[in-house]
């Protein structure tokens, strides 16, 4: 082959490779909301939400308050509830379980179905959620202790017919995020026997759907929960958005053989990311790099595309708190879908 035809073609590749590399440069920083095509026509019952009482208190409200606009003006019909075990637990082996014994009554009287998740790893930065009277104990002995919390618990919560799911943990084998140790799959595994040995019911795992493979957590739950972000932060990168079509986690699923009515979308993003500290501290227009109105709703068009079996929605406090504080919207859209 001539120099001149191999100069050409090593132009070529070139010129490709800066066009794609430009691509998907364009995507994670300056494409528009995707997907494009949004009318939030859903299947029935297909959204539910998650209710942190941690977080509610944490945006300086009433978390009962907030609890009661919930369940009487957006009325879903599928809640996720975390309990903290450093709320049950305060003091070492006196377990308080009054503030979950009343939002399962509440709900229960407006016909909520509940997903109870339990365990040292729970939703809400750090994460982890181990009582002050453990935060000096070595791992081992706080995995015994976590076992201790979870019988408590499920033998506690286990006559409530409202609660439909334990789901056990949240995202315990992701590494990436909070202040958690590594996760430890044989002790997990020995968590989802000891809850399966106390109750009948269907027990959901979890796992970030776009940075783990699922091949583990799929394995020990009944129910596969992934979650799905699509503006994130990092700093070095600072908000990028994920360039992941709407298939790619029903091809994921496939691939780890996980069925198609056990497939829940268990957190999807719809509040804004925070880079440190709390959302109450970022400016109205660092909120708005990574969710706005327009991000909100494609946000929920893309769980209506990807169509698993079900989609919890992440952020009800944030939209209570944006409506207390004179912007209704968020709040009026969920209400619209729920």
């Amino acid at each position: 082959m001539k120099k001149n035809t191999i100069k050409k073609i090593l132009i070529i590749i070139l010129i490709i490779s800066i066009v794609i590399t430009g691509y998907i440069f364009y995507i994670f920083k300056f494409a528009s909301n995707y997907p494009a095509k949004i009318d939030l026509v859903h299947k029935e019952n297909y959204f539910g939400i998650t209710f942190s009482k941690q977080f509610a208190e944490q945006l300086g409200m009433d978390w009962k308050e907030v609890y009661t606009a919930i369940l009487d003006d957006l009325k879903p019909k599928y809640i996720r509830i975390p309990i903290y075990w450093d709320e049950i637990e305060g003091t070492k082996n006196e377990f308080y379980f009054n503030d979950y014994d009343y939002i399962f009554d509440e709900g229960k009287k407006r016909n909520v179905n509940f997903i109870a998740n339990i365990g040292w790893r729970v939703p809400r930065w750090p994460e982890c959620h181990a009582p002050q009277w453990l935060k000096n104990d070595e791992i081992p002995t706080i995995q015994e202790r976590t076992m201790v919390m979870l019988k408590e618990a499920v033998n506690h919560f286990k006559t409530r017919p409202e609660i439909i799911y334990w789901q056990i943990e949240n995202e315990p084998l992701g590494d990436f995020f909070g202040e958690c140790p590594n996760g430890d799959y044989e002790f997990l595994k020995k968590e989802v026997e000891l809850v399966k040995s106390l109750d009948s019911r269907k027990i959901i795992m979890t796992a970030s759907g776009e940075l783990t493979s699922w091949d583990r957590e799929a394995k020990i739950g009944d129910i596969f929960g992934t979650t799905i972000y699509r503006v994130v932060w990092n700093p070095w990168y600072r908000y990028t958005r994920y360039p992941i079509p709407a298939w790619f986690y029903g091809w994921k699923a496939d691939w780890n053989k996980i069925p198609k009515e056990n497939r829940i979308i268990m957190e999807l993003q719809l509040e804004p990311w925070s880079p440190k500290g709390s959302i109450t501290e970022l400016a109205p227009g660092e909120m708005t790099k990574s969710m706005n109105i327009d991000q909100f709703k494609a946000n929920i068009q893309f769980s209506i595309d990807v169509d698993f079996t079900q989609t919890y929605l992440w952020g009800v406090e944030w939209w209570y708190w944006q409506y207390k504080n004179g912007n209704p919207e968020y709040w009026e859209i969920v209400k619209g879908l729920l």
